[in-house]
This record gives structure tokens, C-alpha cells and sequence, in this order.
């Protein structure tokens, strides 16, 4: 069997963030730190992921960090007592949240192909990761979410925003030479896309631009519809 090819767009960014790996990491050591609103919703995504996790799981199952970077918010999840890992698709923003956080479990890989078995995840967490991913890529994205998650598991993303949809092409940055696509959307178009992949938008959240930042945040949580019922009271399949 042949080996599949990965997406352009995927090896482009990989390649740029190898590029920039040590650059962005010493800037963003823990970009959570003194942003109030970030961790009320990642302490929100917490307590949801828990309350999937006693839904019948042997232990209490698995969170990932899809974009993990240099780990900040994989070690933040860990010490809210959650089992986590992280999953970056730059082999150097991997090996630099390996040293950073020895402690923890750092792999690379792609939102775009989850090597993981359905229904195993208690929660997914992607902050400022989608930006990268072109649109006709999103709805597949979502799809394999849905297909990891454990019926009731929450997704917290975070994403550039703004009044409407936009894109932008960067061919430097931290002084060395790259290929990087930023894409922002609306919460709404985003919320479609997790509706149309089966997702339930449980909230949204749009904040103004802080500090440096030039264009609003936008932050989703949504969760894997829960089994419904059959008529004996039992777990139906999910749809």
C-alpha cells in the first residue's frame, strides 16, 4: 500500500512552524497566562469532559490538545487532573513541549487524520490550530472529531475572528523564510461547520482584541450528542 501524501497546506505549515519553533515558543511560553476569559472556558471544557467520563468508560478517559504547540495548555489541562497528550504537527514544536513538559505525553500528527480508534476521547481541545486549515478541509476536520469523541465530550476552539471570513499568506516571520495560511472566520461560519459534521454548539464566546491583538477572539464549545434513548431505556446509537 502506498503511502498517503499529506495536504499541501499540512506541509506547509509543518515546515513553518519547524522553521519558527524556537522563536514562537520563547513569545509564547503559556499565552493562557493573565487572559481570564481563556481559562474560564477551559475550566468550563474540564467539567464537561468529566461529566462524559463517568458515562459508563473504564477510567477516566483521554483529552487531546490538537495544535499543542509548545504544551502550555496540555500542562494546564493535566494539572486540572485530566489525562492528556498533545498533538502537534511540527516535529519541533513536539521535541521543545517534550522538554518543556517531560512529565507529559506529546506526539506528532494531524487534526486531518486522527489515528485514533472511535469513541475514545473524554474531550478536544484545538486553540488557534483550525487557523491553518483551509475551508474545504474543515467539514473532514470536524467529521473526525465527532468520530474520536465519547457521545457527551465537549470541543473548546479558539479561533481569529472578525465580520466576515478572510485569509492571509505570510512568507516571513521571526526572520526566517515561510509558507503559513491564516484563515478567520465568524463563529457562525465555524458553528456550521460543526453542526453540519454532527456537533452541537453548547457556546460562544467573541472577545475585542487585547494588547497587540488586532482583530477579535472567538472561542466555541460544542459536544458529541449524548446516546439517545430507545424505548427499554437503553443507549440507542448515536446518530
Amino acid at each position: 500500500m502506498r503511502p498517503v501524501r499529506a495536504p499541501d497546506f499540512l506541509q506547509s505549515t509543518q515546515a513553518s512552524y519547524d522553521a519558527i519553533a524556537e522563536a514562537y515558543t520563547a513569545e509564547h511560553p503559556d499565552s493562557l497566562a493573565g487572559r481570564p476569559l481563556e481559562l474560564a472556558l477551559l475550566t468550563a471544557f474540564v467539567e464537561l469532559s468529566r461529566a462524559a467520563g463517568t458515562a459508563g468508560t473504564a477510567g477516566r478517559p483521554p483529552v487531546a490538545d490538537i495544535g499543542s504547540g509548545p504544551g502550555y495548555v496540555t500542562a494546564r489541562l493535566h494539572g486540572a487532573g485530566l489525562p492528556v497528550f498533545g498533538v502537534d504537527a511540527s516535529p519541533r514544536m513536539v521535541a521543545l513541549a517534550r522538554q518543556a513538559h517531560p512529565e507529559l505525553r506529546f506526539h506528532v500528527g494531524s487534526m486531518t487524520a486522527l489515528d485514533l480508534p472511535e469513541e475514545t476521547l473524554g474531550g478536544i481541545v484545538a486553540l488557534y490550530s483550525i487557523i491553518h486549515v483551509p475551508d474545504d478541509h474543515l467539514p473532514s476536520v470536524f467529521a473526525g472529531f465527532r468520530r474520536v469523541l465519547l457521545p457527551g465530550a465537549p470541543v473548546l476552539l479558539g479561533f481569529q475572528s472578525g465580520d466576515e471570513d478572510g485569509h492571509q499568506h505570510l512568507t516571513e516571520r521571526y526572520g526566517q523564510e515561510i509558507s503559513l495560511d491564516y484563515y478567520w472566520r465568524t463563529p457562525d461560519t465555524v458553528a456550521a461547520h460543526l453542526e453540519e459534521a454532527g456537533l452541537e454548539v453548547y457556546a460562544r464566546v467573541l472577545r475585542e482584541p487585547q494588547g497587540e491583538e488586532k482583530v477579535p477572539r472567538a472561542f466555541l464549545l460544542a459536544l458529541r450528542p449524548s446516546a439517545p434513548l430507545t424505548g427499554g431505556g437503553r443507549p440507542g446509537p448515536c446518530p
